[in-house]
């Protein structure tokens, strides 16, 4: 499926390929809600990073968060001309690109159900829905985002 994203002042906008477009995965860890500006979390898709054309890239920065003070070597890219963070690389799986689902243009898929992660970090005013379909993990979960792409019938080829 490929995905179409912009930052809200349009200063930033691309597009790339993903087999896994569900917005299923909330993070509550306190990187993804102070950087996505959420409310109490962040949703991040997957796509191939070969496939991402951009145009406004003389607008983008690049931020790498500092964890229990080292420098990550995740990037997270954002407009710097109105803050909106856009997507996050990781040298380390170079392949993959991570858009905010926030800022994906493309109607998205709704999800069966709701993975909840890094539930340890989450601030206390946050509730977090507990029904059938919301899955707890307070860290990283069981599934990367292709594996449960694919245990719920829902990876693209």
């Amino acid at each position: 499926m490929q995905l179409t994203g912009s930052c809200h002042c349009k200063a930033v906008e691309f597009r790339l390929e993903s087999k896994t477009p569900y917005p299923y995965m909330r993070c509550y860890c306190s990187i993804c809600r102070k950087i996505g500006g959420s409310a109490g979390f962040a949703i991040n898709l997957m796509g191939d990073a070969s496939s991402l054309k951009t145009s406004g890239e003389q607008s983008k920065l690049v931020y790498n968060a500092l964890i229990d003070g080292t420098r990550s070597p995740v990037e997270r890219h954002f407009c710097k001309v109105c803050g909106t963070h856009l997507w996050v690389w990781d040298p380390r799986w170079p392949g993959l690109l991570h858009p905010h689902a926030g800022v994906i243009d493309t109607p998205l898929p709704r999800p069966p159900e709701t993975v909840h992660i890094m539930l340890e970090y989450k601030p206390d005013w946050i509730g977090v829905p507990e029904g059938p379909n919301d899955i707890h993990f307070g860290k990283y979960p069981d599934l990367s985002i292709e594996e449960w792409h694919k245990s719920k019938g829902l990876y693209e080829t």
